[in-house]
């Protein structure tokens, strides 16, 4: 193992010392010679790689071709928390990725794990755009050594299962897959289901062998992993948005002439205003596919989702008790609770 991972350092290495010679700019031009990285562990069919292709394009483009940026998917460049320890070091300049792996690094961001917070996804984005709310959790991510340059989504994750949920009590006993998160965790024991924490590359098989009975993730995820074949139906609990995070590293940021920042911001909303765009469409196109294979996608009744708002509350508690009570407030600022 130690190997392996000495390998992979100097395979990365390698990458990077070709892609950071990007910080080099041709004397007659003003051009890079080399392009910054920007890494994901997120497949290219994805909205991350939406997300982060378009803002590289952009940049090019506002820059006249002048500042480039290489894309890196696929855990290329390391997985989720691989990549936030090396754009903390200063090694990767860009990273997209899911909000979840953060809470290890910024404890506060624990505050997008707050559950049935929004039922709409466009109420999400005006939240978590309000200048007020954004400026709080820059603060956040710039104590962490981060600038957060927006955020896309996949919308919100829904519970695919075997089992028809009508009500409340229908959650009872589900064995259902979540993320090694506890706050994830609690929040399918308040609804009575059995969570349990496992390795996604275990999921598909894991619902075919019946190890467990249900898994919850966005619509896009269900259906690229084809895990709806294993499944009789989608519940669209809509208990997260599933919520991607567009970062710079501090330092990085800190080291470029202004006119440079300004093109990387505002390459980054034009980004985020287009990923969105897109994960809506793709959606739409990802429920017709659940649906044409059979699958039946089910809409809980307005007294089920009540009760689930109300089992949530302990969440909350947990929650607030980690995370600055400001930035709680300031996320919530939309929310009918």
């Amino acid at each position: 193992m130690k190997r392996l991972k000495k390998l992979t350092a100097l395979v990365v290495s390698g990458i990077l010392s070709l892609s950071l010679a990007g910080c080099g700019t041709q004397a007659s031009t003003g051009t890079q010679r080399y392009a910054w990285p920007l890494g994901t562990s997120s497949p290219e069919d994805t909205v991350t790689q939406i997300y982060a292709e378009k803002f590289a394009q952009e940049v090019s483009r506002l820059s006249q071709g002048k500042m480039k940026i290489q894309v890196y998917p696929n855990s290329v460049l390391g997985g989720d928390r691989e990549l936030l320890e090396s754009q903390k070091d200063g090694d990767i300049p860009f990273v997209v990725q899911n909000t979840a792996p953060q809470v290890t690094f910024m404890p506060d961001i624990a505050v997008f794990d707050m559950p049935r917070v929004y039922n709409d996804i466009n109420l999400v984005r005006t939240a978590i755009d309000d200048p007020e709310f954004m400026a709080k959790i820059q603060k956040v991510y710039n104590k962490g050594g981060y600038e957060l340059l927006g955020y896309a989504d996949q919308g919100f994750r829904v519970m695919s299962t075997n089992k028809k949920i009508a009500f409340i009590d229908d959650f009872k006993g589900q064995k259902i897959r979540t993320m090694e998160n506890s706050y994830h965790m609690m929040f399918w024991k308040q609804l009575g289901a059995s969570p349990t924490p496992m390795t996604f590359s275990e999921v598909y098989i894991g619902l075919q062998q019946g190890t467990i009975d249900a898994q919850e993730n966005p619509y896009e995820v269900i259906v690229s992993n084809k895990l709806y074949e294993q499944q009789d139906y989608v519940v669209e609990t809509n208990h997260l948005p599933h919520l991607i995070s567009l970062t710079v590293s501090s330092e990085f940021m800190k080291s470029l002439p202004k006119n440079q920042q300004k093109i990387i911001r505002q390459a980054a909303q034009i980004a985020k205003e287009y990923a969105r765009k897109q994960s809506d469409k793709r959606i739409a196109s990802r429920i017709q596919t659940i649906k044409d294979s059979g699958t039946q996608i089910i809409t809980l009744d307005s007294a089920t989702q009540a009760e689930m708002d109300t089992r949530s509350e302990k969440v909350y508690e947990a929650i607030e008790k980690q995370v600055d009570a400001s930035l709680v407030r300031a996320y919530m600022k939309e929310a009918n609770r």
